[in-house]
């Protein structure tokens, strides 16, 4: 008997959480091999395609060990009548919204009558949210009071919680969560193909680096997991990758801000209902009531009966939007692609455009944007650069020592006030000739791309991926649209001041193309960035994604949330991009340096 009664707590033991112990070790050995692979950023522009091959070969692994072991999801359409009972239980008042499917654009809120814009039709309580502080009073609070990792990142915090309470079929939240999607369309769910569809984006290396952050994370979080003594009151002790990545897709597509109890500080909150709306272009509408204890939603616009309500998630670019959301809205007024500067230090003027740019006040290496908006995709601040970079050694001078160097400091942001005709031209050939080294790195046209849109059997995160890109050649063919009206402009502007004039070398400047051969392409990077456009299917292409901090800034979930786990902070922490080293472009295709040899042996041709 005492035989028999050993053999049955071996057997409990090696099977925990229904988890034999083998499968634990064997999984605990991969996870500190991606933990050693993924403490490091992935190398160069050359290599980190490789890095990233590496580690996803890893966890395709880890993926297949763990499949029987996932949480299950039930059907997501069944799940629905049960949610909204449990809103109706809790006393939410749905008299002005019903949860609808859209179809193509999957799940969100219909107008049940009339809504005029302003009319307050969606008021949520606090005691309905999952926040960081329902985390701290959940199973959770004993390991998050010892772990400085959880204690410094409130978005993972949200993730294991929301793990923990899926896990408890008596959670509060449960008839919520089992309607949250069982997948999504966040970068995490791409797959090397669909990835590689964004080449030459600077999103394609946004994607590999997150992926890298959030499986370092889940490394880390499973290593902890075997060994804290808190852990082993977690329902979520064996933590499995795809858990994980959709815990953490769940709340990076659906996190805001609310102001604590006390008003002292702010605490990430998922808000049920709310989160189902969908995004339009607007303005934002939704706000924390501290008296009343609950956030408020107001209609952005007049809606009819039966439309579906939409709110403005705040001024996301596209990139940012796929990449911590899962949509992208092609008609996004905020929409912007990122061109990462910088002045090589080879540059014999280096240190004297480094010290105008630090009076104006500019970095010599930081990124600007490119916006989406016809009429003014360029902003004061990437102008003034321009003409910073343009500026031979008597300019310099000038704008340094000279007599009103303060006034032409100021001046240099002002489009109407250009330092010279020549420095003008220069400066917006510059942008002109980098816009259209960018557009050739593509791997495709725009109609092209138009074309790959209208086939059959597109997968959804490829249709993303093609649409992204659409959008940031869109970008980039109105800025050499504008850079050409603007050295038109200059040139009329001129010719006005010389009372009908024009200087033989003037016609000349006319006539010829301008050239920028001179100006060396490792002087410019391209970086990166830093819905009614939304699939909320749960089919792997959902969007529903949050957005804006409720009474904050309107900023949404910001960038990086979820990218830094700081175990050594030498190691670990996922800075930025500074531009890369003089001489190295920024770029996410192997044969861009074929292209920029080209554009440059086309300019030296023209200037001869």
């Amino acid at each position: 008997m005492g035989k028999k009664n050993k053999k049955a707590k071996s057997a409990v033991a090696d099977s925990e959480n229904g988890m034999p112990r083998h499968l634990r070790r064997e999984i605990l050995t991969i996870a500190n091999e991606l933990l050693e692979k993924c403490s490091l950023p992935f190398g160069s522009r050359n290599t980190e395609w490789n890095d990233f091959l590496d580690v996803y070969q890893v966890v395709e692994k880890l993926r297949k060990k763990q499949q029987n072991y996932v949480l299950h999801h039930d059907d997501r359409d069944a799940s629905l009548s049960g949610f909204v009972s449990w809103l109706h239980a809790n006393k939410i008042d749905t008299s002005a919204v019903t949860v609808a499917d859209f179809g193509e654009s999957g799940y969100g809120l219909k107008a049940t009558r009339d809504v005029k814009a302003n009319e307050l039709f969606m008021t949520i309580p606090r005691k309905l949210m999952l926040t960081t502080k329902t985390a701290r009073n959940s199973v959770l609070g004993p390991l998050i009071a010892e772990d400085r990792i959880l204690q410094s990142m409130p978005n993972v915090v949200m993730a294991l919680h929301v793990l923990c309470e899926f896990s408890q079929q008596d959670s509060f939240w449960m008839p919520y969560l089992k309607f949250l999607p069982k997948s999504y369309s966040t970068g995490l769910y791409f797959n090397p193909d669909e990835i590689q569809l964004l080449k030459a984006s600077p999103t394609l290396s946004d994607i590999l680096n997150q992926f890298r952050n959030i499986t370092r994370q889940y490394s880390y979080f499973f290593r902890l997991f075997q060994g804290h003594p808190e852990a082993s009151k977690l329902p979520i002790k064996n933590l499995c990758f795809d858990d994980y990545r959709w815990a953490v897709s769940t709340v990076m597509t659906r996190q805001n801000q609310i102001p604590s109890d006390s008003g002292d500080e702010m605490d990430t909150a998922l808000i049920p209902l709310w989160d189902m709306c969908n995004h339009t272009n607007g303005q934002i509408t939704t706000d924390f009531n501290r008296d009343l204890d609950r956030s408020e939603c107001l209609s952005l616009r007049d809606f009819q009966q039966n439309e579906e309500m939409l709110i403005f998630y705040g001024p996301r670019s596209n990139a940012e939007l796929l990449l911590h959301s899962g949509f992208v809205y092609e008609g996004n007024e905020f929409d912007r692609l990122a061109l990462r500067v910088g002045v090589s230090k080879n540059d014999t003027l280096y240190s004297m455009k480094a010290e105008v740019l630090a009076r104006i006040p500019l970095n010599s290496n930081c990124t600007f944007y490119l916006h989406a908006d016809a009429l003014n995709p360029v902003d004061g601040d990437l102008l003034a650069y321009l003409r910073v970079f343009s500026m031979d050694h008597a300019a310099l001078f000038e704008h340094m020592f000279g007599d009103g160097s303060s006034e032409r400091q100021q001046n240099l942001k002002e489009f109407l006030k250009p330092v010279s005709k020549a420095n003008e031209i220069k400066a917006w050939s510059f942008l002109e000739t980098r816009a259209q080294i960018l557009l050739r790195a593509y791997p495709t046209t725009l109609q092209e791309d138009d074309e790959i849109l209208l086939k059959e059997g597109l997968s959804e995160n490829s249709r993303l991926a093609v649409k992204l890109r659409r959008c940031e050649k869109r970008i980039l063919l109105n800025v050499v649209e504008y850079c050409a009206a603007q050295k038109e402009r200059v040139l009329e502007q001129f010719f006005a001041s010389d009372d009908g004039l024009i200087s033989e070398s003037c016609e000349q400047e006319r006539a010829a193309p301008c050239s920028c051969a001179k100006f060396s392409e490792a002087h410019i990077h391209h970086g990166s960035s830093g819905s009614s456009e939304r699939n909320d299917k749960g089919d792997g292409a959902s969007h529903e994604e949050h957005r804006f901090i409720v009474g904050g800034d309107g900023a949404g979930n910001e960038k990086g949330n979820f990218e830094t786990v700081a175990l050594e902070s030498s190691k670990l922490e996922n800075g930025i991009e500074d531009g890369g080293e003089p001489g190295h472009l920024s770029a996410d295709c192997s044969d861009r340096s074929a292209v920029v040899a080209d554009a440059e042996a086309a300019a030296a041709a023209a200037d001869n």
